[in-house]
This record gives C-alpha cells, structure tokens and sequence, in this order.
C-alpha cells in the first residue's frame, strides 16, 4: 500500500477544507448571517426581548469558555462521542451488508425486506421503553438508539443503489467470464456508492436525534444531559451552546461523508469541481 506523502496530505486538507468551508462561507452567506448576529446581539441589549429569553451572542460565547474550562464541556463531549460512534459503527456494519445482498438477490429481499419495511416506520422514541428494560440505562441502551436511528437509512439507501445498477454494465461484466463475486465488488458497490454515502447522511443526522434522546433518560452526562441539565435550571445559554455543538458536530460529520463521496466516486469529481 503506497504511502501518502506531505505534499499530498496537504493537498487532501485542502481540497476538504475547500468544498467544506469553501461552499458555506460565502460573501452571500456572509451578508445574511453578520446582520443577524448584530441583530441578536442588539435586541436583547436594547431590551426588545428579555436577556433571560434570548441571550445575546457575547453571553453564548462566555457562556461556552466557562462550560469548557470549569464545567467539564470536553467531557461531556466525549461522552456522547462514544456513544454515538458506538451506534454509528455497528449500524453501518450491518446495514450495508444486507442492503447489498437484498439488492442484488431477490431471495434474500423476499425474505427480510418485509420485516425491515414493517419494523422501520416504528419511531425511535416508542423503542425507549423496551430498551430500558432489556439493556438497563447505559451505553448499551443509547447505542441501541442511535443504532436504531442511523441503521435504516443507510440500509434502503444502499438497497435502493444495489437494485438500481445499470444491467448492461453486470451482462457486460458476466460476458466476460467476472464471477458474481466480482461483478458485486467491481460493478455494484461504486454504482450504489452514492445511495451509500447518501444513506450515512441522513443517518448521521437521525443518529443525533437519537443520541440526544437516549441522554434524555438516565444519562449523567453528555450533550443531551447537558441540554435537559439545562432546561431544569433555564439556562438558555448553555442550551444554545449544546445545540450549536451538536449542530456543528453533525454538519462535520457529513462534510467528511461527502468529501469522501468525492474521492472515491471518481466518475463525478468532474462534475463536483465544475
């Protein structure tokens, strides 16, 4: 395996940085969200509405530096780190495995698409009680959540990609003597790549959802708790800067979902730097 040089990583940091920051950080976005932060900023200071209600910017920020010096804020980070990861990585795991195979064998999809089609409309939030009983409160039970949360998309997505291959590139593939092996790993998974990335999209954000909800119950720390922690003592600032954290940490999480969409559909990187 060729190592990746300096230079290159460079250049990798750069192109990320550039369709991350790059597309967002415009002079358009710029000129809507400077007068909206001064208007923030200004509304509570003028007393147009109660500090209490809406904290202005400036006392978000102090509020933050406080939170991440003397209220152990990285920690309560890291918390919800691993338990999302947790979920996340075990979700993946299983789903686009068995997205591929249902896509790609009609006995397997007639076999479990049904139960998968039946068991996916069910809200994550009517799972916590089950939960609680059979995996106790902890790291089993909020995994499950955001397993629960992230595993569905990424599983139809990736059966939908399978399903949807071009069958002229797999008759191709077969006229040439490729095994099914072959055409699953050569031809089917970079066609279904995309619904693929597209699946862990919006599976990063339903995972959130359900990490936030699992912290919710029982939970002694972490960002969600940090959220409810908040309510009961009504400070809304620490409430904004445990939003603006999730926030953050979601739209990361899927940049480098597309970054990596980027590099390996290689079909497309035309197309994406026009």
């Amino acid at each position: 395996m060729r190592k990746i040089t300096l230079i290159e990583f460079r250049q990798e940091m750069a192109l990320f940085l550039k369709n991350s920051f790059g597309s967002i950080f415009t002079w358009e976005f710029l000129k809507i969200a400077v007068p909206l932060l001064i208007l923030w900023e200004a509304a509570p200071r003028l007393n147009l509405i109660p500090k209490s209600l809406l904290p202005p910017p400036s006392a978000v920020w102090v509020c933050f530096i406080d939170l991440l010096i003397h209220r152990n804020l990285g920690h309560h980070f890291a918390i919800s780190l691993l338990r999302f990861f947790t979920g996340f990585s075990v979700a993946v795991l299983l789903a686009v495995p068995i997205g591929l195979l249902m896509g790609w064998s009609p006995y397997v999809r007639k076999h479990l698409l049904p139960y998968f089609q039946l068991l996916a409309p069910i809200p994550p939030p009517a799972w916590v009680p089950l939960t609680i009983i059979f995996l106790g409160i902890g790291l089993r039970m909020q995994g499950f959540l955001v397993f629960l949360g992230v595993f569905y998309p990424v599983l139809f997505d990736t059966y939908m990609g399978t399903k949807d291959t071009n069958r002229r590139f797999i008759n191709t593939a077969r006229l040439f003597g490729a095994s099914e092996f072959t055409i699953l790993r050569e031809v089917v998974i970079p066609s279904a790549l995309s619904s693929i990335v597209m699946g862990m999209k919006i599976g990063i954000a339903m995972g959130l959802v359900c990490l936030v909800l699992s912290e919710m119950f029982g939970a002694s720390g972490g960002l969600g708790w940090l959220l409810i922690e908040s309510k009961d003592y009504y400070r809304i600032d620490r409430m904004i800067v445990a939003m603006v954290i999730l926030g953050s940490f979601g739209w990361f999480l899927i940049e480098i979902m597309k970054y990596i969409e980027l590099k390996l559909s290689l079909w497309k990187i035309g197309e994406v730097s026009g």
